[in-house]
């Protein structure tokens, strides 16, 4: 009995183990096409109290590395057969485990994906992607180290230029700056603007070809204490010169050229004196003085007549009339005296190598910035609305009636008598036609109708009679307030008399022809 018992106890550990560890015939070299349910031959049924214990471990997978095969569909069940797919729990509970055995092993999870591939599948997957992975890091740090060689070139290119650069720099201060050896070469002008330190007048000087190297003249100047005394202007220097020699002919006074004064009241054109015969020269003669370059034999000036035609060029604009006077130039009966009074008093800076035309735009527009600065375009409303160009005209006249002192009260009278549409009656615009002028007029010239003879006509004359000043300008933007309407010059000290009264402007006009002042030379 206790032999039977043990036989049965060791049949059914078999079947426990086989059912446990049951595996793929294929795994062993056994035929592929065995069917792999429960009706297998490994999972055959064993005849005993036993047989119809079922346990729910799962099969142990064959790992391969190819697709598992599909696995056929179970056959139908036979006759009085149990079915592979149900399974059937012991009538007498769990089965009893040989003392040998020790614990149940546990029971394994299955290693299938859920996509249904194996774990070799799956690992061929990640293989891949782990190789992908490691070839684009690969790639990206070959990437990296080509970077950090054209970097590493780049940076030794430039640390080898600027050490270059650097030791051509300190080699040059060695040796010191470039400078030119031989014989100077022809003058060029060269303009020193206001403000200009002594290393921009360098870099001018190297830019007209004066000297090799702006450290030449820079040295040279900054060697000389005299260097501060240059003004502003226009200097003829001789090209190819050394530093030291530019620097010489800069500061001497031969080298000044295109500056010329021009005193108030002048006017653009040559007049005789009556009494004396002597010439007062004109603006354009001061201008063509003033334009000369070179000595000697290579002496060059702009003419006086080179000048006087250029002033009368219908291409206003390129003469540098401004805009405010521009129609009032343009109806101008005499068209050599259309820039009257449009170059102002003062000392002023030209380029003498300049064409004529471009000499005088230089100065007028120069000249127009002075007239700006000093209110001209807001001054309508203290004149009785007159133009910019008509309070030019009326303060020629200012200029040309009155000493500094009276110059507002002069300018009251002519805008009274504008206001009252009375002549003017000023031998200043008679005299202005006059090749020889003085301070007292005849009566024949008086006479004379022309368009500035301010007796033959009420109003201003076509165009100023002279270039004013700038205290002319400004009392005429602001006239001293009064009624007058009358003035004369009573001594040869300059003494004027003003009144709204005529018959006591008569016993004024008396006096000075006591004093011998209006006695005319003619």
């Amino acid at each position: 009995m206790n032999d039977r018992w043990a036989r049965a106890e060791e049949r059914h550990r078999q079947s426990v183990e086989e059912r446990r560890y049951r595996r793929r015939d294929s795994g062993w070299g056994a035929d592929d096409r065995a069917p792999r349910g429960r009706g297998s031959r490994h999972a055959a049924p064993v005849e005993d109290d036993w047989d119809d214990y079922d346990d729910d471990t799962t099969v142990i997978p064959v790992y391969t590395d190819e697709e598992p095969e599909p696995v056929p569909p179970p056959r139908p069940p036979r006759s009085g057969q149990r079915s592979a797919g149900t399974r059937k729990r012991p009538a007498r509970g769990r089965p009893v485990r040989d003392e040998d055995d020790g614990e149940e092993p546990p029971r394994r999870r299955s290693s299938r994906s859920p996509s249904g591939r194996g774990p070799s599948g799956r690992g061929q997957s990640a293989r891949g992607k782990r190789s992908r992975v490691a070839s684009r890091k690969a790639a990206e740090r070959k990437r990296r180290r080509r970077n950090l060689w054209i970097l590493g070139c780049v940076f030794v290119v430039l640390f080898v230029a600027a050490g270059g650069y650097a030791g051509y720099k300190f080699i040059g201060k060695l040796g010191g700056p470039e400078d030119f050896a031989g014989p100077a070469g022809p003058p060029v002008v060269v303009r020193v603007k206001s403000g200009d330190t002594a290393e921009q007048i360098a870099e001018t000087m190297f830019d007209k070809g004066v000297v090799a190297s702006s450290g030449a003249f820079y040295e040279a100047a900054v060697r000389n204490s005299k260097m501060t005394s240059v003004q502003p202007g226009f200097y003829s220097v001789p090209t190819h010169s050394k530093g030291s020699e530019a620097v010489t002919a800069l500061m001497s006074k031969e080298a000044r050229v295109g500056n010329v004064v021009i005193s108030e009241g002048k006017r653009l054109h040559d007049s005789t004196d009556v009494n004396t015969g002597a010439r007062n020269e004109g603006i354009y003669r001061k201008i063509a003085d003033a334009s000369c370059l070179g000595t000697g034999a290579a002496k060059k000036c702009v003419t006086y007549e080179q000048l006087d035609a250029a002033g009368a060029s219908a291409d206003l604009a390129a003469l540098g009339v401004p805009a405010w006077a521009m129609d009032s130039v343009r109806q101008v009966p005499d068209r050599t005296r259309q820039l009257e009074g449009l170059i102002a008093a003062g000392t002023w800076d030209f380029d003498p190598s300049g064409t004529p035309e471009q000499i005088l735009a230089q100065l007028v527009t120069d000249s127009t910035r002075g007239y700006e600065s000093t209110g001209l375009m807001q001054s309508g409303a203290a004149t009785g609305g007159l133009t910019p160009y008509q309070t030019l005209i009326a303060a020629s006249l200012v200029e040309r009636e009155a000493l500094p002192n009276d110059m507002s009260k002069v300018a009251r009278v002519i805008v009274n008598r504008l206001a009252a549409n009375q002549p003017l009656q000023l031998d200043s615009t008679v005299n202005y036609t006059l090749d020889k002028t003085e301070v007292a007029t005849t009566d024949a010239d008086r006479a004379k109708r022309t368009p500035w003879n301010t007796y033959a006509m009420p109003g201003l004359p076509a165009t100023p009679i002279s270039s004013p000043s700038l205290e002319a300008l400004r009392a005429m933007e602001t006239p001293a307030p009064g009624a007058w309407l009358y003035f004369v010059t009573v001594d040869k000290q300059g003494t004027t008399m003003f009144t709204d009264s005529y018959s006591e402007h008569l016993r004024n006009i008396e006096r000075a022809q006591q004093s011998g002042i209006l006695d005319s030379g003619r």
